[in-house]
């Protein structure tokens, strides 16, 4: 059935509201037109407090966890519908890229409290602590599906040096429980987001009902040949790591393309010659490689016509090539269906036409709780595909009319958890 009817037709969020908290976490390390709230520092634990005292007020029990996670608890019995993203950011972050997200569910909380057919439901909203890798990533939403993360409170580090567990010590958090997923309560997981990216805009659309969280990989390349004098070496004996890295990316353009769809990215986002002087034949080299795509399938034909290339550079026998990870590979996490289809029946109601599937090129908090409670997410269009950057933004109107979708799709989740 669907929910656009006499009971939830009244279901209405306060524009005004929303925007006005959006505004107002956005003064917590406010630079220029975009955010710096790196996690744990003092501006961040600043902005968690400040989340606490709105949850509070919107009937939410709030507390901020052992790791920094805030986390607002309905007082209504579940089952429950968590709703979260972070408030964290990159150092040259936007004021939109996961804070949308958790305002959301601060205000569909409020919503759904202040509609009398749905006053009974529960809502429980998360602010997931260093999403964006300060320390850690993702630590926030590990440490709540139980995943062990006292090791990266041990030894993980920021920039500068700091070790985790100091920073979570002058935040105040040493010794303080931290949250954990509650089985029996929470049935299902929304987390609304700006896109980071320009499909929805490119093609007009104003909502994007995620199917699935891309996965990753991200190695290290290292390309090995001899150093020698740039003057005195004739390009015919020379073993030119750097000119061998060179072609390699070459190679494997042309063969990660016969592979890709539209949607499969890859990315060289650093190159190393050793020693990098101009009159020296570099002798080592490194290449930093990430790439990423929504099917396992094709990311095993990448991986494969990688390691075809790096054996046929070795078969050469003039540079040797060697492949490390510089991270684990992350697999593509399928979102739920029925969570999909909710949000595409919202999307469909409030949004005729302007809303199309789509996956997600990025990693998010999702892809975490997805391997413990069914996930969904919902994106809004980002102004000229921009985000990690001070200048991201999204238009008024779709940061209104996603929240009227997610607020709808809401409601219908926990009616049918409910029945």
């Amino acid at each position: 059935m669907n929910f656009i009817d006499k009971d939830f037709a009244v279901l209405k969020i306060n524009p005004a509201r929303l925007l006005a908290d959006l505004r107002h976490l956005r003064t917590f390390g406010a630079t220029g037109p975009g955010v710096v709230r790196l996690s744990l520092s003092p501006v961040d634990m600043d902005a968690r407090h400040w989340l606490v005292s709105r949850m509070n007020d919107a009937g939410l029990s709030a507390t901020i966890d052992g790791v920094g996670n805030v986390f607002g608890r309905s007082r209504n019995a579940g089952p429950a519908l968590l709703i979260g993203s972070h408030t964290d950011t990159q150092p040259t972050g936007g004021w939109l890229d996961g804070a949308l997200g958790v305002i959301y569910g601060l205000e569909i909380a409020r919503a759904l409290a202040e509609c009398e057919a749905t006053r009974d439901f529960a809502v429980d909203v998360a602010s997931w602590i260093d999403e964006e890798g300060t320390f850690a990533g993702f630590l926030g939403s590990r440490s709540f599906v139980g995943e062990h993360v006292d090791d990266a409170v041990r030894g993980a580090r920021n920039r500068e040096g700091v070790l985790l567990g100091d920073a979570l010590r002058q935040a105040g958090l040493t010794g303080t429980p931290r949250v954990h997923i509650d089985r029996t309560r929470h049935k299902a997981y929304l987390e609304p987001h700006i896109e980071q990216g320009g499909r929805l805009e490119a093609n007009g659309k104003s909502i994007g009902v995620v199917t699935t969280i891309v996965g990753i990989r991200e190695l290290k390349l290292r390309f090995t040949g001899q150093r020698n004098h740039a003057g005195t070496t004739p390009m015919s004996i020379r073993r030119d790591a750097g000119a061998a890295l060179v072609a390699f990316i070459a190679r494997m353009d042309q063969a990660f393309r016969r592979i890709a769809d539209a949607d499969t990215v890859w990315t060289v986002g650093r190159i190393e010659l050793d020693p990098g002087s101009f009159s020296v034949v570099p002798g080592a080299a490194d290449l930093y490689l990430q790439y990423r795509d929504a099917s396992a399938h094709r990311l095993r034909a990448m991986d494969a016509a990688l390691a075809a290339l790096v054996r046929d550079f070795n078969a050469e026998g003039k540079i040797g090539v060697a492949v490390t990870d510089s991270e684990p590979p992350e697999q593509p996490v399928q979102m739920d269906a029925a969570l999909q289809t909710h949000l595409a029946d919202a999307a469909d109601a409030l949004a005729p036409g302007q809303w199309e599937r789509m996956p997600s090129g990025a990693s998010h908090d999702a892809q975490v709780i997805a391997h413990h409670v069914p996930a969904c997410m919902l994106f809004v269009p980002s102004i000229g595909g921009v985000s990690h950057d001070f200048i991201e933004d999204t238009a008024e109107a779709h940061i209104v009319l996603g929240c009227e979708v997610a607020a709808h799709a809401a409601a219908n989740i926990l009616r049918g958890l409910r029945d």
